[in-house]
């Protein structure tokens, strides 16, 4: 709306001020088609402003994951995106990347997200131990919300370990390294006074003995 305004007012000064505007008209529209081939990125991400304005996929202060980093949404321009990271670092993105490609949103409808903490305990740990254990973790931590629940998977059962998921919910998705952090600490504390053991990957060799052939020294007749 903004350019816009400003063009309307450019031309309706210039016909007060009784410049022919059939001339600059046709001068305007060979100066475009020369112009025209350079600007073709500039258009599309001017337009693809206008489709984030309309659908709003991305606003301000959403949480998103773009070309590899997590940041938040800063600013919205007509031509491209400041998405500031978590080392406050600010990415500049052309808006047809929002339109074009898949765009992980984690603020998109609602900001409650679950995140995953993955644990390995040893083959002899008793697997209920092991859950309850986790479950208190997860409740005493401060930014784990109580609904939903958070839950606890036993994923598989790995080449030197039982795997596990911790599964709690949060509501702020920029928080979700630090709550896993937290956990991480807390899991490690929980487990030893428990006496539950996080095994290291190992594997057994098994070394088969050579077979030595003795050479003869007399050749044979």
């Amino acid at each position: 709306l903004h350019y816009c305004i400003m063009v309307v007012g450019v031309l309706v000064v210039m016909q007060q001020a009784g410049i022919n505007m059939t001339a600059l008209t046709a001068l305007g529209a060979v100066f475009m088609v020369g112009i025209g081939f350079g600007l073709q990125n500039l258009a599309n991400n001017m337009v693809s402003g206008v489709i984030l304005l309309f659908e709003r996929p991305v606003q301000v202060g959403d949480f998103v994951e773009v070309k590899g980093a997590l940041g938040t949404v800063r600013e919205i321009r007509a031509r491209s995106t400041t998405v500031e990271t978590q080392d406050n670092i600010s990415i500049i993105v052309p808006n047809s990347y929002f339109v074009s490609e898949s765009v992980t949103n984690w603020s998109h409808r609602d900001p409650q997200t679950r995140i995953h903490v993955h644990v390995h305990v040893s083959f002899d740990s008793d697997v209920e131990t092991v859950r309850d254990a986790l479950l208190q973790v997860a409740s005493e931590h401060p930014e784990v919300l109580e609904t939903p629940a958070p839950r606890v998977q036993f994923r598989e059962f790995g080449d030197w370990s039982l795997k596990f998921d911790l599964l709690p919910w949060i509501a702020d998705p920029t928080r979700q390294f630090f709550v896993r952090s937290d956990l991480n600490f807390a899991i490690v504390r929980a487990f030893r006074q428990r006496g539950i053991q996080i095994p290291v990957p190992q594997r057994d060799v098994f070394l088969r003995p050579q077979r030595v052939v003795d050479e003869d020294p007399e050749p044979r007749q």
